[in-house]
């Protein structure tokens, strides 16, 4: 946890050292570019994945499309994996991150959010037969997560005695090495853990209790206001006419909870 602070830090240092400490105008840059480069990890469904025919989907990947529609630009996705968001935003790769980004105070501190757009609950699972009702269960347990995700932060805060983290580069290889038995614990979202489920009906895989539930936004660079005004004022705006929650449903097969409906109001 240290040296995740430490690494957000040093990024944050870093950019506010090469670029001026003044306000920058990221949506007249955009249209002027005629394009929006969208940072998205395409491990990780429902929100971004790649079907049969190899094409984009998901429900982050759609959100990037109507965004980009919205704004009469082109959309370029950059592709991510958890880890990689942040540097990628701060190093100016891309103008944007829509890759299910968890509002939080660590990565506030480095760069800004959106208001929510969607939530995000990390569930953990494990087979039918190991009996897990609490944190308090973890104990002396081997636990497989997406390294850097809000489910790393969370487990990596635990105070749980002997609990071992095994962290994946992303969402895919997590549940493939959980499906195989590399780990007999996982913490995902819901609609990943019964695909897998599903995939592997001899394991009788089944989710446990819930971890933790972040809201969800749009990762831009800090001291950029009219973005965020921007961004804010489209969320807003399509959580309102249901477009986002349109999305949601397509893909994650719910609705988006009332508290993040009520920010369209």
């Amino acid at each position: 946890m240290k040296r995740r602070t430490v690494l957000l830090t040093c990024l944050g240092a870093i950019f506010a050292g090469t670029m001026p400490a003044v306000a920058k105008d990221g949506l007249a840059a955009i249209k002027a570019a005629g394009k929006i480069r969208v940072a998205l990890e395409f491990g990780r469904p429902p929100w971004g994945f790649k079907d049969d025919t190899l094409t984009p989907t998901g429900s982050d990947y759609e959100t990037a499309v109507l965004l980009a529609k919205d704004l009469a630009v082109s959309l370029e996705i950059v592709e991510v994996t958890g880890p990689s968001r942040v540097p990628t935003l701060v190093s100016n790769r891309a103008d944007v991150v829509i890759s299910t980004f968890s509002i939080t105070p660590e990565r506030q501190k480095v760069i800004d959010f959106s208001v929510p757009y969607a939530s995000a609950v990390q569930f953990v699972a494990a087979p039918r037969s190991l009996e897990l009702k609490s944190q308090d269960d973890l104990t002396n347990k081997r636990i497989g997560v997406t390294r850097g995700t809000t489910g790393d932060t969370v487990l990596s805060k635990l105070s749980v005695p002997g609990i071992e983290i095994i962290r994946f580069d992303d969402e895919s290889t997590n549940m493939t090495a959980f499906a195989s038995g590399q780990v007999d614990i996982v913490v995902q979202e819901p609609a990943v853990i019964n695909r897998v489920a599903q995939q592997n009906p001899a394991k009788k895989i089944e989710k446990k209790f819930v971890l933790a539930e972040f809201d969800v936004g749009i990762g831009l660079r800090k001291n950029d206001p009219s973005l965020k005004t921007y961004l804010d004022t489209w969320v807003r705006t399509h959580l309102k006419n249901g477009k986002l929650n349109e999305i949601y449903q397509e893909f994650q097969g719910a609705a988006l909870s009332d508290k993040i409906l009520a920010a369209g109001q």
